[in-house]
């Protein structure tokens, strides 16, 4: 796990512990402090913080962060062992001959130690917050371009990549919002690098968990809200408000010190049901509204009055309270409408020409692993994207339909449904992808600790419902290699093969821990067996 980060060296003087002590009690986090040996508290000098004791060094502030599986009250003494000069902690740790700060939740002192030993660096930023279910990662990477393009260097932290004074990081891990002490490091190496902006996705695990606190947002965007991540929340309602964190974290607090940053913005699907809630949140925190939208006679301040799509992508007619005009987005699938909105949103919060919008939108680049075409000289067509929830899912299918009837063909959807995760989402994707698809393979998505043919099973018993019958139209291949396989193998001229549910990702997580894994990679072997083997590959210009 992640989790040390700070400066060192000539910046440690500037901070002591005492002066963190004061903002947790001025926040009301701090319930009080065992002073443990040596010198005095307020002169300790902090050069990182962690929540990882095997990150610990000399000179780190260790937090004891309670998790779902751990306990980090159990790693102090070792922490303290590898040099850590205090501790937070819910309660007191025996044996610790350190300072001690007794808080009455950890995360929330986590943020603040984080955003405090890199000097705020979100002040220094124009920052922008993205939350919903799905389109996270292509609005970023909209937003990343708008920006990067019109107004200055962009850095941004997401799913698939960290981008930090224009250098690529990658994302190796599966956490979209990294933790607290990661996220402020980066935000920081942004500000030392130059960087005048910043992209978050912000997920609803990081806002629920604090790792997001403590940023400084100026723009709060919401592409929608679906059916995800019970098995976290428990709740659709604690779903819903774990992503409104960060629509009430757009308040400016009064007198507050925030780098002279002006009125903080709102983006919001007016499309969405859940719409008003997220508007009344920000309304309440001071922030400016501006909803987006794809009827051309809704109430959106932002709208698509026409689109049209082709091989080269979308042609969206729009109008914005200060402009209309045709933007070109050279992406597949009618759902990217909402995301070029999104981010037209953005550039509208902070004022961007839109001459320069219209310019951004039709250079950028295709997201890997979403909507991503696979064609090595096939009569059908191979789309590998990341679609892993109900919502996505079926807004994939519907907007590839048209493509495979006006080729002839129909739908075959490969996917599965993560382990260890929300239960409740498997037979409703089996639903949905039986009424659209004349064939649906299910396979592995990450089983994890569960059972793959339960799975499989669960999800089998949602497309069996609305009429898909068993080695027929629904076939069950727990292994995704031979799923792909079996899908290419059987796809006709004019049909459309949609692998859904990894996209960009690196691994499929067993029981046993992660195996390697290649969707676009799998895809072509795949092609290549059944004699696809494309023109590059046979020779042909």
């Amino acid at each position: 796990m992640s989790g040390n980060t700070g400066h060192r060296g000539e910046n440690e003087a500037r901070h002591r512990l005492g002066g963190l002590v004061a903002l947790l009690e001025a926040r009301g986090i701090l319930r009080s402090v065992l002073p443990g040996g040596g010198a005095s508290i307020a002169g300790v000098a902090v050069g990182s913080v962690t929540h990882d004791s095997r990150r610990a060094a000399a000179g780190s502030l260790f937090v004891a962060v309670i998790g779902q599986n751990d306990d980090g009250h159990m790693y102090a003494l070792a922490a303290v062992q590898a040099g850590a000069v205090a501790v937070i902690a819910e309660r007191a740790i025996p044996g610790v001959a350190v300072p001690q700060l007794l808080v009455h939740t950890a995360r929330p002192a986590l943020a603040l130690a984080a955003a405090w030993v890199h000097d705020f660096p979100s002040r220094e930023l124009g920052v922008v917050g993205i939350t919903g279910t799905d389109g996270k990662t292509t609005t970023a990477h909209l937003v990343r371009a708008l920006l990067g393009a019109c107004a200055g260097p962009t850095g941004m932290v997401g799913t698939i990549d960290v981008v930090v004074g224009g250098r690529s990081l990658g994302n190796t891990g599966r956490a979209t919002t990294p933790e607290a002490p990661e996220l402020q490091a980066h935000l920081a190496g942004m500000v030392a690098a130059g960087d005048r902006f910043a992209v978050v996705e912000a997920t609803s695990h990081g806002l629920a968990q604090d790792r997001a606190a403590e940023i400084d947002w100026d723009v709060a965007v919401l592409t929608n809200i679906g059916h995800e991540h019970l098995e976290f929340h428990r709740t659709h309602e604690a779903y819903r408000a774990a992503k409104r964190r960060l629509f009430e974290s757009l308040a400016r607090p009064s007198g507050s010190d925030v780098g002279g940053k002006g009125v903080t913005t709102a983006v919001v699907n007016r499309d969405d049901a859940a719409a008003d809630e997220f508007l009344d949140a920000a309304r309440a925190a001071g922030a400016k509204l501006l909803t987006y939208g794809t009827d051309p006679r809704g109430s959106a301040d932002i709208r698509a009055t026409s689109v049209h799509e082709d091989a080269t992508g979308l042609t969206i007619a729009v109008a914005t309270p200060t402009w209309r005009d045709t933007v070109a987005l050279p992406l597949a699938g009618r759902f990217n409408v909402h995301n070029a909105l999104a981010a037209i949103g953005v550039a509208e919060a902070f004022g961007i020409d839109p001459a320069c919008i219209r310019a951004a939108l039709a250079a950028v680049e295709p997201v890997p692993g979403r909507m991503e075409r696979i064609d090595q000289g096939q009569p059908f067509v191979v789309i590998v994207d990341y679609a892993h929830t109900p919502e996505a899912l079926e807004t994939v299918l519907d907007g590839l339909a048209p493509l495979a009837a006006a080729s002839g063909g129909g739908l075959i959807a490969v996917f599965g449904s993560a382990g260890d995760r929300d239960v409740m989402k498997r037979p409703m994707m089996g639903r949905i992808a039986g009424e659209r698809c004349r064939l649906v393979v299910i396979t592995d998505e990450d089983p994890r600790s569960e059972d793959r043919d339960a799975i499989l099973e669960a999800i089998a018993d949602g497309a069996e419902a609305v009429g898909r019958r068993r080695d027929q139209d629904l076939l069950l291949i727990a292994d995704r290699d031979a799923a792909i396989h079996r899908a290419i193998e059987l796809a006709r001229p004019g049909d459309v093969v949609v692998l859904c549910g990894k996209g960009h990702e690196r691994s499929i997580e067993m029981r046993d821990g992660p195996v390697p894994w290649d969707e676009a990679e799998v895809a072509r072997s795949a092609l290549a067996a059944a004699g696809h083997v494309g023109r590059a590959l046979s020779g042909r210009d």
